[in-house]
């Protein structure tokens, strides 16, 4: 996977576009494939609410609820599982 290129370089070729300069050209003078470029126009417009979805930070937290939500299912079933088995073991026979 390629490096990430950093904000401020985002942020140029974002002003660069929005100075009147063709998308394919920007990408092709800043070395990065036109989708990406586009990808981040979209990614701005979105941020910065001209058009709907979810934002950057959003998105953001919303992986990090998953993930949460990921990590307490499996210390609940943990728990379900040592729970029967504890009460399995106290049960004394007839």
């Amino acid at each position: 996977m390629p490096a990430a290129h950093p904000p401020e370089f985002r942020r140029r070729a974002l002003d660069l576009v929005a100075q009147g300069n063709p998308v394919a050209q920007t990408a092709r003078d800043l070395g990065i494939s036109e989708s990406c470029l586009r990808n981040w126009m979209h990614r701005d417009a979105v941020d910065s609410g001209r058009k709907p979805g979810v934002s950057s930070d959003e998105h953001r937290e919303l992986v990090e609820l998953r993930r949460r939500l990921r990590v307490l299912e499996m210390e609940n079933e943990i728990l379900k599982r040592a729970s029967a088995y504890c009460a399995r073991e106290n049960v004394l026979p007839k």
